[in-house]
């Protein structure tokens, strides 16, 4: 007897998983010795909220987890429910553990960020007593979409959007249940780059192109048909077969490379192919602090202006927003400094471990602490004379002085060297490159010259 499920149930659900071994992807958190494979292999529940792009597994795995646990399942939509729903899960879940059957619960929340406050604080007593295990399921930033009381409850797991050795997996399974005809590879591959990592957007278009090819009794899809049935949908990937990040590299670097034509042609292109606005509002803004920095800090806040004014006008209106933005971007000095300054830290924290606070910096809010001699010796910046403790060391004890930060020969970073050069410091970038910036930035409130800030600065550094 064949146990393929029947044709009329959708390709999606028809692929869904049912066991953790068919789970396509999320290494990162079911793969051996993963914190949530672990959970499922103790058959010890959890409640848990599971972060990731849209189609990466989320209700998949927390039906699994049901399944694992022997549970009830009970699943909510936040974007349809309310605290109407949340009573009834509470009676459904006080009757499973009170019947006979003595059964866990675990109720599921979909697009959980859509919840108030009051809706989500409506979890935290049954959670606490255990009455049903809380899953939650979310595409927006749980840290500040969540209650932080539901947040303290709850591990976080991060799902990442499928790869395309994963997409291409599920093509295969697909054709394994004959529910689509045979692909060529430039079709598999346009059809990959088109789902932009996102399993459920691939299987309903692998499900349009089925019952379009079953209607014009096709065999094969080939690139050129999948692009005239799809039409314009598919247009991001034209002349070359481009994926989506090559795409989104190509704006990047462009902008890296202070090329405004460049940076618009590509930025458009994506909007026509039906690239989102928000994604790309978002990788504007890494682009302002990775690529700008403080060469224009101006660039970050036009990058986040620009992301609001989306928000208020939606397209098509505030996708102009977007594109002054990328010609802004192009245009301005650039600067890695900071970039590679913060990389290279976290390269030192990562090779040295932790090295203890010194005494005089660390919190003494108690008489204990105080009597440990924690705080002593501190001198308060406030209370010298320019707010300037000189001589006064932060760094960690035994460690050499190091200098990450540093300003390039372009934009605001050649004036935040030259004051700092003007300061009478035996190395000024070295040892006090924060209080120069400030002390410029001083200078640009008051139209003060910063060369004429030379001897307040050697006052203020001793």
């Amino acid at each position: 007897m064949s146990t393929k499920p029947p044709s009329h149930i959708p390709l999606a659900e028809r692929l869904r998983p049912r066991t953790l071994a068919e789970v396509i992807g999320q290494e990162q958190v079911l793969g051996e010795g993963m914190a949530l494979r672990l959970a499922f292999e103790s058959g010890t529940p959890h409640s848990c909220i599971l972060w990731g792009p849209p189609g990466t597994g989320k209700t998949t795995i927390a039906r699994l987890m049901a399944d694992a646990f022997d549970a009830d399942f009970i699943s909510i939509s936040a974007v349809l429910g309310g605290i109407k729903e949340i009573r009834e899960a509470v009676e459904r879940a006080q009757l499973s553990r009170d019947g006979l059957s003595q059964r866990r619960t675990l109720v599921f929340v979909d697009e959980v960020h859509r919840f108030n406050k009051s809706q989500q604080d409506a979890f935290l007593p049954h959670v606490e007593s255990g009455l049903f295990t809380f899953i939650g399921a979310t595409t927006e930033n749980p840290s500040f979409e969540v209650n932080s009381a539901l947040l303290s409850r709850a591990a976080v797991y991060v799902l990442q959007a499928l790869g395309e050795a994963a997409l291409a997996q599920l093509i295969a399974k697909a054709r394994a249940l004959d529910a689509v005809p045979a692909l060529d590879d430039a079709a598999a591959q346009r059809l990959v780059g088109y789902a932009d990592g996102d399993a459920r957007r691939l299987l309903n278009t692998l499900e349009t192109l089925a019952a379009a090819a079953q209607q014009e009794k096709r065999a094969q899809i080939d690139e050129a048909w999948l692009l005239k049935v799809l039409g314009e949908r598919m247009r991001r990937y034209d002349k070359g077969g481009e994926q989506f990040y090559d795409t989104i590299s190509a704006l990047h670097k462009s902008v890296r490379g202070s090329d405004p034509d460049a940076a618009l042609y590509w930025f458009v292109r994506m909007l026509d192919g039906g690239a989102e606005p928000r994604y790309l509002a978002r990788r504007l803004i890494r682009m302002a602090s990775e690529d700008i920095g403080l060469a224009d800090p101006r660039a970050l806040r036009m990058a986040l202006d620009a992301a609001d004014v989306y928000e208020r006008l939606g397209s098509p209106e505030g996708e102009l927003t977007l594109a002054q933005c990328v010609v802004y971007l192009a245009m301005a000095p650039k600067s890695n400094a900071v970039y590679k300054a913060f990389k290279d830290v976290k390269a030192l924290v990562k090779k040295e471990g932790t090295r203890p606070v010194p005494l005089h910096l660390r919190n003494a809010p108690t008489a204990l602490m105080k009597s440990l001699d924690y705080g002593k010796n501190y001198r308060y910046a406030h209370d010298e004379e320019g707010a300037f403790a000189a001589g006064e060391r932060y760094l960690p004890e035994g460690m050499d002085e190091v200098q990450f930060y540093h300003p390039v020969e372009r934009g605001l970073e050649i004036r935040i060297a030259e004051n700092c050069a003007s300061c009478a410091l035996v190395t000024p970038l070295q040892k006090h490159p924060i209080s120069c910036l400030f002390g410029y930035k001083y200078c640009l409130s008051t139209r003060v010259n910063p060369q004429k800030m030379g001897s307040l600065c050697s006052r203020a550094n001793g």
